[in-house]
């Protein structure tokens, strides 16, 4: 004996006939968290600071200038370019550890603190 199963249809939703020029609005809500394109923004600027980071950087007391971001930008660039995947980048009497594939400072430390110090987990320094 064979039982026959019934799926009722499934209503369609009419097509929105859009007019040359106009774009459809999208109904979809919109997902929390940040923009993909304010990520790709912040990732192509430059370096960002991991909450780690933030913190020991306000612990420290340590203030960086546009001068110094541009410096240790342009050292996680020299890193990534030599294939470096976590690198210590000294700037001044600051030293960073970053994820150059990431673009993130991990943490920073002043030169107070940078004596008699031991840096793990990174395969590349570079003086800035």
């Amino acid at each position: 004996m064979v039982d026959k199963i019934f799926v009722p249809p499934t209503p369609v939703q009419p097509v929105e006939k859009v007019r040359p020029g106009k774009t459809a609005q999208p109904t979809t809500k919109k997902p929390d968290g940040p923009l993909f394109k304010d990520v790709l923004v912040g990732q192509i600027e430059g370096v960002t600071f991991s909450a780690h980071a933030k913190a020991r950087l306000d612990a420290r007391n340590i203030k960086l200038t546009e001068s110094q971001l541009d410096r240790i930008n342009s050292g996680v660039e020299k890193a990534a370019k030599k294939g470096a995947k976590e690198s210590l980048v000294l700037v001044d009497n600051v030293a960073l550890v970053v994820s150059v594939k990431n673009k993130t400072v991990i943490t920073a430390v002043d030169d107070k603190s940078i004596k008699e110090n031991v840096f793990t987990n990174i395969d590349s320094a570079v003086v800035m």
